[in-house]
């Protein structure tokens, strides 16, 4: 069982308790609590000797577009089969305990939105969105059907222009949103409390949020079982999981994740 440290749970529940914006950033070890194998992990089977950027750009899909839907629409299904865990509950209950709880995650599986949190900006896109390749019009993720094996799928066409239905994550080589980067960028700016759970600190440029948050003045904690790039820059380290910590901060604060 993780042993998370009181004082440090005390110290970072009286600094929530206090702040009027908390952000909470969380990366691939979220998600990985709940079953879902990172990008690279879920390089098995059929696709397992793939490079990724055979499968995440945009000339990739233009190349072989069957076989890149194909991959998303399997992830996407693996997604779904998911359950938030606690951690993901605690983060919804931080939302009814504390005046404002912005989620800024790189993470395209939805599971936060499932969980019931309300203000979700989702950096990398999401499995749960769609949108045509050349015209960038949306397309209903109810319309995109569940694959029933692994394998190359055709993508849908676009009933306005024609073009190939893509995933809506960002590939290599593309931007973020521009309307989540600036909202994400701004929170972190005026946010009391940033928490940092389960991110290597590593992917860029998400891994600047919490130093944007500590030149503000905001206290950074990160959750995460391992040491990080992020934590000589955090100002708490909370060791342990976000399933085991979340909640124990819901509960400091007098809730119940």
């Amino acid at each position: 069982m993780t042993d998370i440290d009181p004082g440090s749970l005390d110290r970072v529940a009286g600094a929530l308790a206090r702040a009027r914006l908390v952000v909470v950033a969380t990366g691939a070890g979220m998600s990985r609590e709940s079953g879902i194998p990172t990008f690279r992990d879920a390089l098995t089977g059929l696709w397992a000797r793939l490079d990724p950027e055979e499968l995440a750009t945009a000339d990739a899909f233009r190349r072989a577009p069957a076989r890149v839907f194909g991959w998303y629409a399997w992830r996407r299904k693996v997604v779904r089969a998911a359950v938030p865990h606690a951690g993901y509950d605690a983060v919804v209950a931080l939302e009814r305990l504390l005046p404002q709880v912005v989620v800024v995650t790189q993470n395209v599986d939805g599971l936060h939105r499932r969980a019931g949190s309300r203000q979700v900006l989702e950096l990398h896109g999401s499995l749960e969105r769609f949108r045509c390749l050349d015209a960038g019009h949306p397309f209903p993720a109810e319309a995109v059907a569940e694959p029933v094996e692994d394998g190359p799928v055709d993508p849908p066409a676009c009933a306005r222009c024609g073009s190939p239905i893509r995933p809506g994550v960002v590939w290599f080589g593309e931007m973020l949103p521009e309307w989540e980067v600036t909202a994400a960028w701004e929170a972190a700016a005026r946010c009391g409390v940033m928490l940092v759970v389960g991110t290597s600190g590593l992917v860029h440029p998400a891994a600047t949020l919490p130093r944007i948050a500590r030149e503000a003045g905001a206290m950074v904690v990160e959750v995460n079982p391992e040491p990080s790039e992020l934590s000589s820059l955090a100002t708490v380290v909370c060791r342990g999981s976000a399933g085991a910590v979340l909640p124990a901060l819901v509960a400091r604060l007098g809730g119940a994740a």
